[in-house]
């Protein structure tokens, strides 16, 4: 029985990131996924740097052990960013996740550092074979959340270890056994996160060859919104006999994908020792297609090389929250390092106008977070002539107004309401919202509606028995005619003895003794209450309060 590695690799930016971080390996011995981490202080560049400090794990070599040549290979990988940080500082609060499978044939050693992870369908069952290195892991294994709650807790993405060049890099390793059929499933957070354990186990389960998996695997991940870089590999074991060459062909090369294929890393490229083997060559490979198969299906347009979906990373928000006691490092391999540095990256403008940009970003943030805060406001103000109900606040800013009518209310004219009520609605009345706006607004139509009513009541021509000349005596119409209108309307409970109306205000003519006419008695004859019933049947009845308060109203 001899046991080979098919397998398949693939990467996007996803919907949200500017660029990519992730880097992925794929190759006969070495399978390997970097989430990069630091945005402007260079993610992309720390993924490329840790995979290509230990792409060389992937020549074989005879009697080697597997935990020894990972753990050592991890620590060069961290003591090289360490280096970088030195000689640019501008790199500082760069950093990545590492997971990683050497294979022998036989079995399969496994180095983890930080939240990528890595998974082994085996009859039917999809199983977690590492375990995150973050704040929110940490609350599960305590028993202070569930697994469910860590899959939404807002700090989900803090990690406690990565790949940093800070200190002693103390990664977890493992040993693990395989079998013909076992399929395994290598990715960054950008897959994991979006995309339920159980749906990977039905999508690992669903089909045959890693290439059709890995795109399926993808497409769910930008389904699910894209929001981080999407890395992950796929690789089966497989039994394949002596003749059987067929199975074996997609062995021999291995596939680099990510960042470090938009930039190969120095450290790689660097070492003679492997340049003209499978590994060196891959990993000195320019930008290049997604692995070996091409872009997902439905997703032509923003998958792969041609469109643009690697390169520096611009934005990316890094996590913090890991680091280690400081100790003095080991050097690996530094003679190498020595040769062929390539030159240090110009951040300073891109710094600038990432400042400028997230100040921006601030101030449009505050302005329209203000902006939704006014609209939340509402005031009571004039519309022409009458009363309206406005939302937002009483303010111009640049020239645009904070406000607009929310409900205009012709029903309240300005004309008709109290002095005190119109000087308040000219300044404007505050309320705390549309509740209380409405229920201000329902007062002022009332008001309105009263002042109407007491100056519709008939004026201008005085009743008969009225006196003659009073309109010469200084009464103005309107002004007889409110209090006319008061006058008449009955105090609730009072027995009406005699007419209130306007006729009855008015003193009888006394008759001339001297010169009796038939015009007096005619005069004489009607009674002042006579057309008092009429009018004050045509008037609307008034409640104390009503009549009270109908003094305020302006005179018409």
């Amino acid at each position: 029985m001899t046991l080979v590695l098919r397998f398949a690799a693939g990467s996007h930016k996803g919907l949200i990131r500017e660029g990519n971080e992730d880097s992925g390996y794929a190759g006969p011995r070495l399978l390997a996924v970097a989430d990069g981490m630091g945005g402007a202080a260079a993610g992309e560049v720390a993924s490329s740097e840790v995979l290509g400090s230990i792409v060389r794990l992937d020549e074989d070599v005879p009697g080697a052990d597997l935990l020894t040549l990972l753990g050592d290979a991890v620590q060069g990988a961290n003591d090289r960013l360490r280096q970088m940080v030195e000689e640019d500082p501008q790199l500082e609060g760069m950093g990545c996740t590492l997971t990683a499978m050497l294979w022998t044939g036989q079995r399969m050693g496994l180095v983890h550092v930080g939240d990528s992870r890595a998974y082994l369908l085996r009859d039917g069952s999809l199983v977690q074979i590492t375990q995150d290195h973050t704040w929110v892991q940490r609350l599960v294994d305590e028993g202070r959340i569930t697994p469910e709650e860590a899959e939404t807790h807002p700090q989900r993405s803090l990690l406690m270890r990565a790949l940093d060049g800070r200190g002693q890099v103390e990664p977890d390793l493992s040993i693990r056994e395989v079998r013909a059929g076992d399929r395994y499933l290598i990715c960054s957070d950008g897959l994991s996160g979006p995309v339920s354990h159980q749906t990977l186990q039905d999508t690992l389960g669903s089909f045959y060859s890693p290439e059709q998996t890995v795109q399926e695997l993808i497409q769910l991940a930008l389904r699910g919104g894209g929001p981080d870089n999407i890395t992950c590999i796929v690789a089966d074991v497989i039994d394949v006999g002596a003749t059987d060459t067929m199975s074996g062909q997609f062995n021999d090369v291995p596939v680099v994908v990510g960042a470090v294929a938009d930039t190969p890393p120095s450290s790689a490229a660097a070492d003679r020792s492997i340049a003209d083997t499978p590994a060196g060559r891959a990993a000195g490979l320019g930008r290049g297609p997604q692995g070996a198969f091409g872009p997902a299906e439905g997703y032509e347009d923003g998958y792969g090389a041609a469109q643009g979906g690697f390169g520096p990373a611009e934005g990316y928000e890094g996590e913090a929250g890991y680091g280690y006691p400081s100790a003095e490092p080991s050097v690996y391999g530094t003679e190498d390092f020595d040769e062929e540095q390539p030159p240090k990256r110009k951040r300073r403008g891109l710094t600038v106008s990432l400042a400028v940009l997230v100040t921006l970003g601030l101030l449009g943030g505050a302005g329209y977070f203000g902006y939704q805060w006014t609209q939340d406001q509402y005031y009571i103000g004039e519309d022409g002539d009458h009363v309206a109900i406005y939302q937002g606040i009483n303010q111009n800013l640049a020239g645009l107004s904070l406000s607009s009518v929310h409900e205009s209310h012709s029903d309240a004219p300005l004309k008709w309401l109290p002095q005190d009520q119109r000087a308040q609605v000219n300044k404007t009345i505050s309320v705390g919202n549309l509740k209380d706006a409405e229920k201000t607004m329902t007062d002022l139509v009332n008001w309105a509606q009263l002042c109407q009513k007491v100056a519709g009541a008939p004026t201008g021509t005085a009743p008969q028995g009225a006196q003659p000349g009073a309109a010469q005596q200084g009464a103005a119409p309107t002004q007889a005619s409110k209090a006319s209108f008061v006058a008449a309307t009955p105090v609730p409970g009072e027995k009406e003895k005699t007419p209130r109306g306007p006729a009855a205000a008015a003193p009888t003519t006394t008759p001339t003794p001297t010169a009796p006419s038939t015009s007096a008695p005619t005069q004489n004859a009607t009674p002042p209450a006579t057309a008092a019933p009429s009018e004050q049947a045509q008037q609307p009845q008034l409640s104390d309060d009503d009549r009270s308060r109908a003094e305020s109203c302006p005179k018409q």
